[in-house]
């Protein structure tokens, strides 16, 4: 009997999986793409192939200013809602030497990066989900991100950030799988290859 082992599930540990949404020209900035129902449901999606989130300071600041619940506050766009109900709920680790709290369901990451990290990996569960630009660099240079995800944005933004400046070498990658979204956005998911 010959037995097939999916490669999703073939980790040891749990896996860390990155995904940014990124123009054609490179650009990063989280307001240069196109933020539609069909994009929000592709990140909800992705949420629940992981247990907990991993952010660093500015990523979680931001998602807390827009995604969590404010008591008389006006509703966000309804079709954000599954993704900020999602957000809310999850489980949140903050890379931070800054901040002296956290709250939102969250905690404080300190000490080695890659130790803190490797550590949260070897936890059971489905997955750890990493977003932002600055904390995926470091990981990347660590060899701690497992699987990449660019969610590319049919536009030109003619601006940055750029993602992994800085990269001390290039990293090679495997695509496994890409989905066109109805914006004619590409989500595109790679593996390093090792």
């Amino acid at each position: 009997m010959v037995t097939t082992v999916d490669r999703r599930y073939a980790h040891a540990m749990r896996p860390l999986r990155y995904s940014i949404n990124v123009t054609l020209d490179g650009c990063c900035d989280h307001r240069a793409g196109f933020a539609d129902e069909d994009l929000h449901r592709h990140a909800v999606e992705n949420l629940e192939r992981a247990d907990a989130l991993l952010f660093g300071r500015v990523t979680y600041e931001m998602m807390e200013e827009a995604f969590r619940p404010q008591a008389g506050a006006g509703a966000g766009p309804e079709q954000t809602d599954p993704f900020a109900r999602a957000i809310d709920a999850a489980k949140k680790y903050v890379v931070s030497s800054t901040l002296d709290r956290v709250d939102w369901n969250a905690e404080l990451v300190r000490g080695d990066l890659g130790t803190a990290v490797q550590q949260l990996k070897r936890e059971s569960g489905k997955g750890l989900f990493v977003g932002g630009v600055k904390l995926p660099l470091a990981l990347a240079e660590l060899g701690l991100i497992d699987e990449y995800e660019f969610v590319v944005h049919p536009r030109l933004a003619g601006h940055g950030p750029t993602l992994f400046a800085g990269l001390s070498k290039p990293l090679d990658l495997r695509l496994v799988s890409r989905l066109e979204l109805a914006s004619g956005a590409m989500a595109m998911r790679y593996e390093p290859r090792r």
